[in-house]
């Protein structure tokens, strides 16, 4: 069995990450899931959070959003809506952008309104606790 599998994490822009890596821990709707070479075959959503990837014995962190992941014995394809490393996060806008969709969600609209802003919200926790370590 090989050391390392090939990852891919591309959102619409980009082209986040192509290469080898030891391991891979996503955010996934009931906690998050880990990902070594050799892995069965499964495809997962993703849900706004922290990702973690090993290179070089090295981890590295992301903020992601929601998407979808395909997760096969020597490669795994994440599909994202964004990704973004520490250093790309603005705090100040991460920080702006909780406060807005913490006040929508004391709003009480619609339905609708209620999920975007939880969505939100869940996108702008995401960001900051990425930024922040």
């Amino acid at each position: 069995m090989a050391d390392t599998f090939t990852l891919e994490i591309l959102t619409p822009d980009r082209q986040f990450y192509v290469g080898p890596a030891e391991a891979m821990i996503l955010p996934i709707l009931d906690g998050q899931y880990g990902v070594q070479p050799g892995h069965e075959p499964v495809v997962t959503a993703i849900e706004p959070g922290e990702l973690k990837y090993k290179t070089r014995g090295q981890w590295n962190l992301a903020s992601v959003s929601s998407g979808f992941a395909e997760i096969m014995p020597d490669y795994a394809i994440l599909l994202v809506a964004a990704a973004e490393r520490p250093e790309e996060i603005d705090l100040k806008r991460a920080e702006a952008a909780r406060q807005r969709a913490e006040e929508r969600l004391r709003q009480k609209e619609s339905l609708q309104e209620y999920h975007s802003s939880q969505a939100a919200l869940a996108r702008a926790l995401a960001r900051l606790k990425t930024a922040r370590k």
